[in-house]
């Protein structure tokens, strides 16, 4: 694995465990293009790799990753053809992370929101700092949750909560994503990074074949519940990108301001 390939990701291993960072920290680590690109091998690479036995993912700065980049959105919307690849990388993400056999960690330093959030979540572990949110506020935008969201929220926390949360947009703490299962752990930041080495150190000295053998196991029932829903999802969140609400929403970001939807 050629860790130095990457530049929208820092990638970095030792003792086995394979750190990858979203390094975009000036936007938040939101999700342009090129880290796209780079989102949809480096798990390919990570599962393939002899000397990866745990995987990390966190982000560089103050958040996790704020999602989907709004200059990337208004790209699309003037290109929709842009798209075809979007959902092509988003799809082959998605399973890339479920189909890698080593154990992945979200190291949840900051915010995780839509995107951010979708890739947090398919994680096989996660914890996160207590002053994190945790959201996927694709409708706030405009958009279908169609990138993986609207398969595994309800997955972690059944279907009720998960609609409340897809429907409405609405963050979570990092105490309350605890409190109902959407993630594993809600820990003070100053025990983060100890407390997710120490699990990443448990598992990279752990019986390699077992555990990976396992996470497989377990994953081949959330495959075919993704596979039910991924292809959906996406091609929605596609018709949705074409409406004039998201292109509305585009704008009010741009002019920070609240959206006017209209329902086309």
């Amino acid at each position: 694995m050629n860790l130095s390939s990457y530049e929208a990701l820092k990638v970095e291993r030792d003792n086995g465990i394979l750190t990858i960072t979203f390094n975009r920290p000036d936007t938040l680590n939101a999700i342009d293009d090129d880290m796209d690109k780079e989102l949809s091998r480096v798990f390919i690479e990570a599962g393939h790799d002899p000397l990866t036995r745990v995987i990390i993912l966190t982000g560089a700065g103050r958040a996790f990753s704020a999602g989907g980049d709004i200059e990337e959105m208004q790209k699309v919307i003037d290109e929709p053809q842009r798209f075809f690849d979007s959902m092509r990388r988003g799809k082959q993400i998605v399973f890339s992370m479920l189909d890698c056999q080593k154990p992945i960690i979200a190291k949840i330093n900051g915010h995780a929101i839509g995107l951010g959030a979708t890739l947090a979540l398919y994680c096989d572990m996660s914890y996160a700092a207590i002053p994190a949110k945790i959201g996927d506020p694709h409708v706030a935008v405009g958009f279908v949750a169609g990138d993986g969201g609207a398969a595994i929220w309800p997955q972690l926390i059944g279907f009720a909560k998960a609609k409340e949360y897809l429907l409405t947009g609405d963050p979570l703490t990092a105490e309350q994503a605890e409190k109902i299962g959407l993630i594993n752990y809600a820990v003070a930041p100053e025990v983060l990074d100890e407390r997710v080495q120490e699990m990443a150190a448990r598992l990279a000295n752990g019986a390699a074949y077992a555990i990976q053998w396992t996470k497989a196991s377990m994953n081949i029932v959330l495959k075919q519940a993704v596979t039910s829903v991924i292809d959906a999802s996406l091609a929605y969140e596609a018709l949705s990108n074409l409406t004039e609400d998201h292109q509305e929403a585009v704008n009010a970001f741009r002019e920070k301001r609240k959206p006017v939807f209209k329902g086309r």
